[in-house]
């Protein structure tokens, strides 16, 4: 009985190690770059940055599927420019806890595709407009966006990757003045640049 106990407490062992070895993760940290569709601003002027953790299953040579969760900072800015005769001066910050689920394709043994979605949950916000703090349209607490980028492989443990973030709905519960159309309704819309360094613990 002992020996036969023994035995399956061998096999669960090795199941779960073998197991194990299919999965990866690490930590990851970037620096972001957003703007706001239909916020009557322009350029990706909002500096933020987005740090987590990530974990992977390698599917196939080359398909792996990947999860993340993260701190990401979004928003939007906008600085005065005594050129083009503008003084006033506007700022949105968001911050989300990001949960994105990703297909990752990898093109060769350094350069990896990726595409998929991220839930959003707005965990904190503010919004100024020269220096004063505004009660506009309230923000949504949740978000889903599409993901897309590319990652280079620098070594063994270490990617660097590039990555464009865009909401599929609007990020406010209420439709205001610049509103823009996309995919299925009018509203403000997150779009981001994210540059990431991922390390494999």
């Amino acid at each position: 009985m002992m020996k036969q106990f023994f035995l399956l407490l061998l096999s669960i062992g090795l199941t779960v190690s073998l197991t194990a070895q299919k999965f990866e993760g690490g930590v990851m940290l970037g620096l972001v770059s957003s703007q706001v569709a239909g916020d009557l601003y322009s350029g990706y002027n909002k500096a933020g940055v987005n740090a987590g953790g990530w974990i992977s299953l390698k599917a196939s040579p080359k398909s792996v599927f990947r999860m993340e969760l993260a701190y990401i900072q979004k928003g939007s800015r906008e600085n005065p420019d005594a050129e083009k005769n503008q003084f006033s001066t506007y700022i949105m910050r968001l911050g989300y806890v990001e949960l994105p689920v990703l297909y990752r394709y990898i093109y060769n043994e350094r350069i990896e595709l990726e595409t998929g979605l991220g839930m959003n949950f707005l965990i904190h916000q503010s919004e100024e407009r020269d220096g004063m703090g505004t009660t506009g349209s309230p923000f949504s607490g949740q978000n889903l966006c599409f993901l897309a980028g590319i990652s280079v492989n620098i070594n063994d443990r270490i990617k660097i990757g590039i990555r464009t973030d865009n909401s599929l709905f609007s990020i406010r519960k209420n439709r205001v003045s610049g509103d823009v159309w996309r995919f299925w309704d009018h509203g403000q819309f997150s779009d981001a640049l994210v540059l990431s360094a991922y390390y494999k613990l």
